[in-house]
């Protein structure tokens, strides 16, 4: 432990870079700069080479910068402030290295390609300069290679990952890091003066920002109320989880406690980033390369109608407009849009994937990838080809009353709202032969 009446500024700054950890709570890095030293500068980069291919009112940056802003007030209130920047990460710590003493620089873990080629360049300007980089898993409960098979191998199927991912389970993995009782050990330099979203190049959204719920009532009854849309019965976290707003590993401890099907939906999520680091070629490519073989119609114009929701099937279209007035949608409408954008329309899945990526507050490349590929059939555990989603008939088993489509579609019961853009039998057909005829080879 480093004595608190050191010369400080002798002995240089370790730098704290904030990611996808948004918060001061139980943040597994975050805890170990700062019980390491009594000069942690927080830092965090919007990056150019994310920021350029996103629209002037994203709601994602408009989030990410009302969270940061909230964690820039806390530390100023210690004196401190959080240091942020704006441009490509590897110039921007070729600057920072200029103007300050870095001794270290910690971080969490990214599972993303993006991420770890991004890492593995800082890492290599540092180690030039005889610098430590150290990184820890925070944002998943298992280390990307901790539940593996007997062979070492990664899982490719969910039930047997999950049964391993459950017995490898320990309190240990779920301790509590309180980085938050550390926080005279932030440097006491001269506040930094915060950026307004505007000189991001960024302006407001107009919508709503999520604010953390966590409501122990709705995961305890999540396996009764989960599918139905208009109960309103999912928990909303996941774009908490996307940005580590709140610590992945009290709602697990909390999920363990409540609710096993709540729990599985939480392993899904490490499944699949376990997939994309292991398998990072799924993110351009069906993970079953044979399904890459689909002559896919990709017409545009139905393509539009599904984004519009104007299909005349009122569970897709209700769903998409939800996801365009909200930047959500619910999790069994998810399943419902992409089964019918892939199988019925017969349109690429990689086209939805894209356009649920620009869309979601949640939007985390793994699950988004994974769902998607679920749902088209060319994934790991796939949902078979031959599985497809009647919309109508989903309407009725979830949405029997039309509660959900009427709050959506206010035109669903006049001439105004349109014909069904295909016939659900003949598209069924050309679904199951195109697929067949791709396996064929």
């Amino acid at each position: 432990m480093v004595c608190p009446d050191c010369n400080f500024h002798a002995m240089g700054f370790i730098v704290f870079w904030f990611r996808r950890d948004l918060r001061l709570c139980d943040n597994k890095g975050l805890f170990e700069a700062l019980r390491t030293s009594h000069q942690v500068l927080p830092l965090f980069i919007f990056d150019e080479k994310i920021l350029d291919g996103l629209p002037a009112n994203d709601h994602r940056v408009e989030f990410i910068h009302q969270t940061l802003s909230a964690i820039h007030a806390v530390l100023v209130k210690e004196g401190s402030g959080l240091h942020v920047r704006k441009g490509k990460p590897l110039e921007v710590f070729s600057n920072l290295l200029e103007q300050y003493d870095v001794k270290n620089v910690y971080c969490n873990q990214d599972h993303e390609p993006y991420g770890r080629q991004r890492d593995d360049e800082i890492r290599n300007l540092l180690s030039s300069k005889g610098i430590g980089f150290h990184q820890f898993m925070d944002h998943l409960v298992m280390g990307l290679n901790d539940v593996v098979k007997p062979d070492g191998l990664p899982y490719t199927v969910f039930t047997p990952y999950s049964l391993r991912w459950k017995k490898k389970m320990s309190e240990s993995l779920l301790q509590h890091y309180p980085a938050e009782s550390f926080m005279e050990r932030f440097s006491k330099m001269s506040p930094f003066e915060f950026p307004a979203l505007a000189s991001l190049g960024f302006e407001s959204s107009g919508f709503d920002m999520p604010v953390a719920n966590i409501d122990q009532d709705l995961i305890r009854n999540y396996h009764t109320t989960r599918d139905f849309p208009h109960l309103d019965g999912t928990s909303r976290l996941g774009v908490f989880l996307r940005f580590g707003t709140i610590s992945i590993r009290s709602l697990v401890k909390m999920a363990s406690l409540l609710n096993e099907t709540f729990l599985n939906e939480l392993i899904w999520r490490e499944f699949y980033a376990m997939i994309l680091y292991h398998f990072p070629r799924v993110e351009q490519e069906s993970f079953r390369v044979e399904y890459d073989r689909i002559s896919w119609k990709n017409n545009e114009s139905l393509f539009e109608s599904w984004k519009a929701g104007k299909t005349g099937f009122p569970m897709v279209d209700a769903g998409m407009r939800q996801l365009a007035a909200t930047g959500y949608m619910h999790n069994r409408l998810r399943m419902i849009t992409a089964s019918f954008l892939t199988k019925n329309l017969l349109i690429d899945w990689r086209w939805g994937e894209r356009w649920f990526a620009g869309k979601l507050f949640d939007f985390e490349l793994s699950s988004n990838n994974g769902g998607w590929q679920w749902c088209a059939g060319t994934g790991t555990d796939a949902a078979p080809y031959f599985r497809i989603f009647n919309p109508l008939e989903q309407q009725k088993k979830f949405d029997p009353a039309k509660d959900f489509v009427r709050s959506w579609l206010p035109e669903i019961d006049s001439p105004d709202y349109p014909n069904p853009v295909i016939d659900l039998k003949q598209s069924r057909l050309q679904c199951l032969a195109a697929y067949q005829f791709a396996l064929r080879g």
